[in-house]
């Protein structure tokens, strides 16, 4: 066992935590909605300050989590992505390319799986439902409240799967 094996975990959402996705809601807008472009425009999200100051400051006494609801086919480009803002290293768990579940559903069963044999010093997610969810199965969380709510990407995370 490694010292990093030993550290709790800190772990991010991307989309609207770290990621500023507003440039991209248009694809969304759209019937029906274009989540190839969608997809397609995330490399050129602005990083988000106050979401990337948590990280670092996280990672400080943290290993460091990518938890999105993005899928597999988008790793390569949610990589460079980290990479590009010079954010820690860490493993992204992205959802099947066919998992159309809610993100609450997802990334609660990842968060379990993970405590299992770490502690999870935190979870921070802007979606108010994996939020709740997450608080109510023993998680602390904090709520990233820095970017203005999507009601568009909201149906996508919960109804659609999506993100």
């Amino acid at each position: 066992m490694t010292d990093s094996d030993k550290l709790p975990l800190a772990v991010f959402d991307l989309d609207n935590t770290l990621a500023d996705t507003a440039h991209r809601q248009r694809f969304l807008e759209r019937s029906p909605r274009d989540w190839d472009g969608f997809f397609a425009a995330a490399p050129e999200d602005p990083p988000i300050p106050e979401g990337i100051a948590l990280v670092l400051k996280c990672a400080e006494e943290c290993e460091i989590v990518y938890l999105t609801g993005r899928p597999e086919r988008c790793r390569r480009d949610t990589l460079d992505w980290l990479a590009a803002q010079g954010l820690p290293e860490g493993r992204v768990h992205m959802r099947r390319n066919d998992d159309r579940r809610p993100a609450r559903r997802t990334k609660l069963e990842i968060l379990k799986r993970l405590a299992r044999t770490r502690e999870i010093r935190v979870l921070v997610d802007d979606d108010e439902l994996v939020c709740e969810d997450a608080r109510r199965a023993g998680f602390t969380v904090v709520r990233a409240s820095w970017t203005a709510p999507s009601a568009t990407l909201e149906v996508a995370q919960e109804r659609e799967g999506r993100t």
